[in-house]
């Protein structure tokens, strides 16, 4: 992954105009040059996106994301500097996350459905040791208990994927660093076998390991999704679980 702390080394236009002639040949210390030699100007179209619900860290990574396709796809039959050219595919790349991935969508009824709940929790915690069961908030709102859920999960509060784990020192490994591996160090996404059994799913099982652990949807959105209950996709779900391990061992 790219340092967002990398040191600052200034480049003219005639060495801009060499590393991107070696960078498009592939030249990772050319693309890696480019990066810390622009990065002043990426810095300065991720402080248009500041306070977006996403980390400096991750607009960061995006920012390099778009820096690159900007090396790639620059000719400078273009007639413009490379720089003015890579501003607008840093801010395409950072604005395509915020519109399809980077905030989690939520519905005027349960945002609305969600401060009501909150303000009846806040009253509720007064004068109760315990807090109501998820049919009790059904009830008292007239609401499925799988929106109840829903409005629930929107309060929580969302996590960079770069964040440390564990006691947060310097050398405790990112959130994505326990997401993404298993023991034996390799990637669950490139292990062949779990593919293969996947694979061998019915259509219904398929989406719903696919939209839980692979798109990071909720049981009540892959509920939505299915036209079922959140108690259905969760026993539907533990039951491919169990197979899938009764599988691979």
């Amino acid at each position: 992954m790219i340092d967002s702390g990398s040191e600052f080394t200034p480049l003219s236009q005639e060495e801009t105009a060499f590393l991107l002639k070696q960078a498009k040949q592939g030249d990772k210390d050319a693309k890696d040059k480019l990066i810390s030699g622009n990065f002043p100007l990426i810095k300065s179209v991720l402080k248009r996106y500041q306070f977006k619900g996403v980390s400096y860290e991750d607009l960061y990574q995006l920012g390099c994301v778009g820096f690159l396709k900007a090396i790639n796809n620059f000719d400078e039959s273009f007639g413009v500097k490379f720089s003015t050219y890579a501003v607008p595919m840093i801010a395409g790349e950072i604005k395509r996350f915020l519109r399809d991935d980077g905030m989690i969508k939520v519905s005027r009824a349960i945002k609305s459905l969600s401060a009501k709940i909150r303000n009846y929790l806040e009253e509720y915690k007064i004068n109760h040791d315990e807090s109501p069961t998820i049919e009790e908030l059904a009830e008292k709102f007239e609401a499925d208990p799988e929106d109840v859920v829903l409005a629930l999960d929107s309060q929580k509060e969302t996590v960079s994927l770069y964040e440390k784990t564990d006691d947060k020192s310097e050398t405790s490994p990112n959130l994505i660093d326990k997401i993404i591996t298993i023991d034996n160090n390799e990637s669950i996404l490139d292990n062949l076998l779990l593919k293969n059994e996947i694979a061998k799913l019915d259509e219904r099982d398929k989406k719903i390991i696919l939209l839980r652990y692979f798109r990071g949807k909720t049981q009540s959105e892959v509920a939505l999704s299915l036209g079922v209950s959140q108690v259905q996709v969760s026993r539907i779900e533990a039951k491919i679980i169990e197979n899938l391990r009764k599988k691979l061992k």
